[in-house]
């Protein structure tokens, strides 16, 4: 492999010893049988499980597989800018680890980006034809809608899904945002788009396959109310210039 890989995936991960094994496997498996001159970057969030064992020994087994360790839960927003800055990629793919949104999504991105020569191309459950094949409940999807409703208004992004964690980046257009962001929770995708968009990089939201997990880390209420505070504490640090960014 070249110095500088075609792809860099970057899954971060807290207490993932139950799918972490099995994610890897299909990530790997997909690199491989479609020839991608890729690698895989593993962030261990302060895990207390056997997750650091199951990506230390994976990284070991296979070539251009890494782990980058958070010696304690910092977030995911942090691990996804450790991994993004470990990253050698041209593109870098984020993904969850739970692969709600199947890695052959990924070709999917890929060329909707390429054709449109974007910036970022941000996976969604929110656009036609999306196809959600196991749905959150009522509850979450509702509280999903409500969230992205307030992000739109206080940031006038005009996006209808946010927070899906599958999204590609071309590495060096996207590197000066990544170096801005400070939100280390779940808001990051919020701070990522806000900032790319006020930067003037080209974002495409694309439908994409979608099966939810039930075993989400998002606690419904209390994170739920931190990602709002951090919304209200992204404008609020852009409208002040702490982002180095003129004012609006």
């Amino acid at each position: 492999m070249a110095s500088n890989p075609f792809l860099s995936i970057v899954i971060p991960a807290f207490n993932e010893e139950k799918r972490l094994r099995d994610t890897l496997d299909r990530v790997w498996t997909y690199t491989r049988q479609n020839s991608l001159d890729a690698e895989i970057i593993v962030v261990n969030d302060g895990s207390v499980d056997a997750t650091p064992e199951i990506a230390k020994k994976f990284t070991h087994l296979h070539d251009h597989c890494f782990l980058v360790n958070n010696v304690e839960n910092r977030g995911k927003g942090f691990s996804f800018r450790r991994g993004f800055l470990a990253s050698k990629g041209n593109l870098i793919l984020l993904t969850d680890a739970d692969l709600s949104a199947p890695i052959e999504e990924f070709g999917v991105l890929m060329k909707v980006m390429r054709e449109g020569n974007y910036d970022i191309a941000i996976g969604s459950r929110g656009i036609d034809p999306s196809k959600v094949e196991i749905k959150q409940n009522w509850v979450r999807r509702t509280m999903g809608k409500s969230f992205n409703s307030l992000v739109r208004m206080i940031t006038k992004l005009p996006f209808k899904d946010t927070q899906c964690g599958f999204k590609l980046m071309a590495r060096e257009r996207v590197l000066p945002v990544i170096n801005m962001m400070k939100v280390d929770r779940f808001s990051y995708d919020v701070e990522l788009l806000f900032l790319a968009s006020r930067s003037g990089l080209r974002i495409i939201e694309v439908p994409v396959v979608w099966r939810n997990s039930t075993e989400t880390k998002v606690r419904m209420v209390i994170d739920s109310l931190s990602m709002i505070g951090d919304i209200l504490k992204i404008k609020r640090n852009y409208s002040r210039g702490l982002y180095g960014k003129k004012n609006e």
